[in-house]
């Protein structure tokens, strides 16, 4: 079965990132074409990048970056939940994803972002990150607005027309990640 991670990319208190990735897991798992699983970067306490070896040797050395590893690497695709902080994505996000090479390559991404403008250019910069990681990013996308879905910029409330967004991003997400398997196969042979 195609396994696909649900990444809440913020780890800020009070975020608003939780009820949006509960809300994209929510959507998901009323499917039955893939698993879907919620990964909180809060669960795996990564620091600033401290791995003295660059990413793509596949040579990490601290717990966190192989727990980390290995979460990602179980994984077929992902829903990236991203906010959006100064044009552009979280810094734990970033750094979330710059600890791993290998484990992002030949996977599909798509991305539900939230800020001022929903997120758009936090996403902008996400989709040319993934093409540095081999991580094929899908063309649908969900812009959240805090002004319009969230009640006081924080509770969240999203229109009805998101979820229809939200289903293209997961049917592109699932229908990628399952035409990438046989690369994903070939490259670990």
């Amino acid at each position: 079965m195609t396994k696909i991670g649900i990444i809440l990319g913020s780890t800020r208190p009070g975020r608003n990132g939780e009820a949006v990735a509960k809300w994209v897991l929510d959507v998901a798992s009323k499917r039955t074409d893939a698993e879907f699983e919620l990964v909180d970067l809060l669960d795996y306490n990564l620091p600033h990048l401290d791995e003295a070896i660059p990413p793509a040797m596949g040579q990490y050395s601290k717990p966190h970056t192989l727990e980390w590893a290995k979460k990602i690497g179980s994984l077929d695709g992902f829903v990236i939940v991203t906010p959006e902080y100064n044009h552009s994505t979280s810094g734990a996000l970033k750094n979330a994803i710059d600890f791993l090479f290998a484990e992002w390559n030949n996977k599909a991404a798509g991305f539900v972002g939230y800020g001022s403008v929903g997120g758009a250019r936090a996403i902008e910069h996400l989709r040319l990150i993934a093409g540095e990681l081999m991580l094929a990013d899908v063309r649908a996308s969900v812009h959240l607005s805090l002004a319009q879905d969230f009640e006081n910029y924080s509770i969240f409330l999203p229109k009805e027309q998101h979820e229809q967004a939200l289903t293209a991003v997961i049917d592109q997400v699932v229908a990628w990640s399952k035409a990438l398997a046989p690369i994903r196969e070939a490259a670990a042979a």
